[in-house]
């Protein structure tokens, strides 16, 4: 009898390693165990493996009732995914660890998928090319010799594990037994999302404990968390982003803390110009630990931020697609490096038009006290140059210039480069424009603006107070032009085959 031991513990393992441990945890949960050829337990810490045949038919018999092609999507059957959520994770394993084309093949032609991102929204068409064959579901020639035993070291191509192998003029990543059967359950562990301009972000969890991590993964197929992972969710706006949402379907899923996953890294995976055969290789690395803080403030941001169902026309009709956020990556990329969910601003808006006014006002009441006080201070001192403008135009006889006048308060707050620099300026701003936000708040204002770095921070919260002014006059009209309020400038993916492309 053969008996293999696989650790979360394990010493000579990385974070993939102990995630596949927990997917084949999670993969034995799942399988009959009747004429099994292969007995698996599991307890808190590790997997325990037996048989009495070689260790290849021991370990193919496993891999073969663990995935399965079945009317076109890989399928685990410990998962329990409904078909949404079948062409998600076929998707997500194909563009990752399959991403090489000689990993998998699919038909040639296509069938349509109808998706619904929510309700009041039309219908996303996906044309799909359903899978016929793919790496896991083949045979493992390669970590076996003639007899059936266990290679000392197996090679492990880069193709099946993103940034594994940078280079392949080395030669093949070589594994121990142990770890290349865990690596070969990490796709049931991990969760996929597709990013703007053809990315895809891969979440490899940090998992502590085999029995409670499989408990929640079942619990995972409830109502809630389907929600969750239905197609609008599988679209993220970024890597980091991507992190969050993990993390947050992580608490969602029930409300005890203990053993939760709250540690995840992410692999951003994109065209490298060196290799064509493989599209989705690793260009970032994020790895992500947060607050409970943070992800109650990334939930407020997910809901304020949605991404929106857009119609279009092209030479083959209508066509629908969703539009994603710019603002949402941005905030997610502050709150998992730990800073303001406001800060770079400054930068944030010298390449992205403000479209998404409503949500940035609304995300501004998660402000702390004195950053209120100084963003209120430049909203109201804008507010009052705003109506002498607007007073001047009136009496020229002439419509105001709304874009003119903001770019240049805006130019007059950006301009400055020192701590120095930028509390003259905003001295000088609110003693021109005096308001009611303003009065007796400049001590605390001026010792607020004098604290360390916070300067830079006071900068990116007065150019977004300016940006995303949304005041309204005596007769309770909205200020700002509508055509301001409705500028949305996010344009739909130029590549009709993104969607109808796994490959």
């Amino acid at each position: 009898m053969t008996t293999m031991k696989l650790s979360l513990f394990n010493a000579n393992s990385l974070l993939p390693h102990r995630a596949g441990v927990a997917g084949l945890a999670l993969a034995l949960s799942g399988i009959d165990k009747t004429d099994a050829l292969l007995k698996g337990d599991f307890s808190d810490n590790e997997v325990k493996l037996t048989w009495d045949c070689t260790d290849q038919e021991a370990i193919e018999w496993l891999l073969k009732q663990t995935y399965q092609i079945k009317n076109g999507y890989l399928e685990v059957k410990a998962l329990k995914l409904d078909e949404p959520n079948r062409y998600i994770f076929t998707d997500g394993v194909t563009t990752t660890f399959l991403q090489h084309s000689k990993q998998r093949s699919f038909e040639k032609q296509t069938i349509p998928l109808n998706f619904r991102v929510d309700e009041g929204q039309p219908e996303i068409l996906i044309n799909y090319r359903p899978l016929l064959s793919c790496y896991y579901t083949s045979d493992f020639k390669e970590a076996f010799d003639n007899k059936g035993k266990f290679k000392k070291s197996i090679p492990l191509k880069g193709h099946h594990l993103p940034g594994l192998v940078e280079d392949f003029a080395n030669g093949a990543y070589q594994e121990s037994p142990e770890n290349y059967i865990a690596l070969l359950f990490l796709p049931i562990a991990c969760q996929y999302f597709r990013l703007p301009s053809f990315l895809s972000a891969l979440v490899i969890p940090s998992v502590t404990n085999l029995t409670a991590w499989v408990k929640r993964r079942k619990q995972a197929t409830g109502k809630t968390v389907q929600k969750l992972t239905s197609y609008g969710q599988f679209r993220a706006n970024g890597a980091g982003e991507s992190a969050l949402r993990f993390l947050l379907q992580e608490k969602l899923i029930e409300d005890s803390q203990a053993f939760r996953v709250n540690y995840c890294e992410v692999y951003r995976l994109g065209k490298q110009p060196w290799d064509g055969n493989q599209s989705y290789l690793k260009q970032e690395v994020y790895r992500v630990n947060v607050t409970e803080q943070v992800l109650e403030l990334y939930q407020n941001a997910w809901q304020l931020f949605p991404s929106v169902v857009r119609t279009t026309q092209d030479k083959d009709g209508e066509r629908t697609w969703l539009a994603p956020s710019k603002v949402l990556p941005w905030i997610a990329d502050n709150l998992i490096a730990n800073k303001r969910w406001y800060e770079g601003f400054f930068e944030f808006r010298k390449t992205n038009e403000i479209y998404e006014r409503k949500g940035l006002n609304q995300m501004t009441h998660y402000l702390e006290p004195l950053e209120q006080t100084f963003f209120d201070a430049i909203k109201g001192g804008f507010s009052t140059y705003l109506r002498s403008q607007i007073e001047q135009a009136n009496k020229q006889g002439r419509q105001l210039d709304y874009p003119q006048v903001t770019k240049k308060i805006l130019y007059l707050l950006q301009r400055p480069n020192t701590q120095q620099e930028f509390a003259t300026a905003v001295v000088d701003f609110l003693s021109r424009n005096p308001n009611k936000a303003a009065r007796g708040s400049g001590p605390e204002i001026y010792q607020w603006l004098h604290r360390g770095h916070n300067w830079r921070k006071a900068r990116d919260l007065a150019l977004l107070a300016i940006a995303t002014y949304e005041g309204k006059n005596k007769q309770g009209e909205t200020e700002v032009p509508e055509e301001i309020l409705d500028q949305v400038t996010t344009e739909p993916e130029t590549d009709a085959g993104f969607e109808l492309e796994l490959a």
